[in-house]
């Protein structure tokens, strides 16, 4: 068959793709996904791991939204860790190693049985726009219409790998590149050009990991997807481990400053700042020789190693000079040199909150097409394209998350508002309400905004019995409580948790200083015969034992959200005379929907934002 037809059309087999085919299916639409030949869906050709900092939110955020990502996670995950422990619940995150195989071919299985998608393998070669959608044309032969498009290429855009002098055009090793935004689409949108980088794959049977040190499993980190036991493992768990470079590393690198494609010239394409190759590093930080070399599996039946921190485009054999000084990695062999790509970008202040292009209709844009760098954010980004391609079909007003309650949504209004001069990575600082977009209370922010798809599935009917038991726990933490008699004195000293001059609520006890609230919490229900979803029980510990500061937040958040909501008109304000020319033309530029978007905009003025809140604009 070499003829197709859908509503919704998703080019690029990614994380992005994925999710969006896999969002979008919800409905009663026909949705197509097309994918290169040979490359598997939702592969991990960067460091297999998803989740992090900043990023295990979002993973369980697409978890409360119905998403693909954490399903395939939990499936995967040979080994799980929990990150900024001591620091608190506003930036503690989950991470998870992954068997890139497994996660690839669980991504096949569920999508290629997924009720309303078709997958389809084609290399696409020219996108045609026309006044009923689009006409897709692929290599194979194969002619593929669409009402509306969402784009997910990846890397694949004009791509171009750099190893040493060696440039070779591709998306990824061994793998093709496809045709520039340029020449797919006759574009209104400016196309930027990005560089990312990954660091040579090593033999595990050619390591001594005698010399690291080894970093397992954390046994108390929970899954990610809802419908598992929060301590599930269905795979074998294998141990990461940490080593470090030295003085002799970065010497090795420094005097081959000129041989570097980074620095060379060679390179046109900005990289991500916040995840620099080995050279960045080496010339950022002239003083410091240690960094930190996370050698992890790539598969419980693969026998590649990925060196988390030294990504590189240097020649091979100065890969392996250097490589040769880190201890444990002295007789290392390189299955695959590590190596930079160029691809192209999209301006994503072309697009609208919704992710649709302004100016091209039907046309939707999501994942490292749109200058971010990892596989959550393109996910993230995945689902609200194929969820607003949805409800374009169905004339419904966009699906948008905000970024007060949701870390998706701050990345969301994070991109489509100002210029990206470099790769878009997600943390936790970018928040200003990270205290409140917790991981743990996931489930309680994203819960109206899954109901206001109007599905009735599986998690549906878990946010549901979430809700429940959330608004249980609550009530028995304000009414239950302990009497200042002799027997509980004697239990709180046995307890250790402090003294009990008077009657005192348990609400009371998890806020004092010296308890862990979490533990404290699942102590007294076990104490008391009570069971709730793990998850219930954090959420509600940490939220009562940080009340106080999530009321004055909220009541900020408030007093702002009646501003940063209102609607504006970006037509009118730029024809505004009382607003200065500069702003206006930013204004154009960008055609914020909202003031939150416009306060957001490179270069708008004070003046400009207190003109537009005190006048109806």
């Amino acid at each position: 068959m070499n003829n197709f037809n859908f509503d919704i059309l998703i080019v690029g087999g990614g994380h992005a793709g994925c999710e969006a085919a896999y969002a979008a299916s919800e409905f009663d639409l026909n949705v197509g996904l097309v994918s290169m030949p040979g490359i598997p869906l939702a592969s991990a050709p960067c460091n297999p791991a998803v989740g992090g900092v900043g990023k295990g939110q979002v993973v369980r955020e697409l978890d409360a939204l119905g998403g693909l990502m954490p399903r395939l996670t939990d499936y995967a995950g040979i080994q799980f860790r929990i990150l900024n422990e001591s620091k608190g619940p506003a930036v503690r995150s989950t991470r998870v190693q992954i068997d890139k195989d497994k996660y690839a071919e669980k991504a096949f299985e569920i999508l290629s049985n997924r009720k309303g998608l078709t997958l389809v393998d084609a290399t696409v070669v020219k996108i045609t726009k026309s006044a009923n959608g689009y006409t897709v044309n692929s290599k194979e032969g194969k002619v593929i219409t669409s009402k509306t498009l969402i784009l997910t290429a990846g890397t694949f855009l004009n791509g171009k790998l750099h190893t040493g002098p060696l440039q070779v055009e591709g998306g990824r090793v061994d793998c093709d590149k496809s045709a520039g935004l340029d020449e797919l689409i006759s574009s209104k949108s400016k196309i930027k050009r990005f560089k990312t980088g990954t660091p040579p794959r090593l033999l595990g049977k050619t390591i001594n990991f005698s010399k690291m040190e080894p970093q397992p499993s954390d046994n108390r980190a929970i899954c990610f997807h809802f419908a598992n036991k929060p301590e599930l493992r269905q795979q074998k768990q294998l141990d990461c481990y940490l080593t470090r470079t030295n003085s002799n590393t970065l010497t090795s690198i420094r005097k081959n400053k000129e041989r570097s494609p980074i620095f060379n010239g060679q390179i046109e394409g900005v990289g991500p700042r916040y995840c620099p190759s080995i050279e960045d590093k080496a010339f950022r930080y002239p003083d410091k020789d240690s960094h930190h070399v996370f050698v992890e599996p790539e598969g419980l039946d693969i026998d590649t190693f990925y060196p988390n921190g030294i990504s590189t485009s240097l020649p091979v054999e100065v890969q392996e000079e250097f490589l040769r000084t880190i201890p444990g990695l002295e007789e290392a062999k390189i299955a695959i040199p590590g190596y930079a790509v160029e691809y192209d970008v999209v301006d994503t202040v072309d697009l609208k909150i919704s992710l649709e292009h302004k100016e091209i209709a039907g046309l939707f844009t999501a994942g490292q097409l749109n200058g971010t760098s990892g596989y959550e954010e393109a996910a993230g980004q995945g689902f609200i394209a194929g969820i607003n391609a949805v409800y374009l079909l169905k004339e419904l007003e966009p699906f948008k998350l905000d970024r007060n309650h949701s870390y998706i949504g701050v990345m969301v209004e994070d991109l489509v508002t100002s210029e990206r001069d470099e790769p878009y990575r997600l943390f936790t600082a970018r928040s200003e309400s990270r205290l409140y977009n917790r991981e743990d209370n996931t489930y309680f922010r994203l819960a109206p905004y899954r109901k206001s798809l109007n599905l009735t599935n599986d998690i549906d009917n878990f946010l549901e019995k979430y809700l429940d038991q959330r608004e249980t726990l609550v009530e028995l933490v304000k009414t239950s409580g302990f009497r200042a008699t002799p027997a509980w004195k004697q239990y709180f000293q046995e307890m250790e948790y402090g003294k009990i001059q008077e009657n005192i609520t348990l609400e009371e006890l998890i806020k004092r200083s010296h308890l862990d609230p979490e533990v404290t919490l699942d102590k007294e229900l076990i104490r008391m015969g009570l069971r709730f979803i793990p998850q219930v029980i954090s959420d509600v510990a940490n939220s009562v034992k940080y009340e106080g500061y999530l009321e004055r937040a909220q009541n900020q958040q408030e007093k702002l959200s009646k501003l940063t909501t209102r609607k504006i008109d970006w037509r009118n304000l730029s024809e505004n005379s009382n607003i200065s020319f500069e702003c206006r033309q930013r204004i154009v530029k960008v055609q914020p929907e909202d003031f939150s978007q416009l306060s957001r905009i490179n270069g708008i003025r004070p003046a400009t934002l207190a003109y537009v809140a005190s006048n109806s604009l």
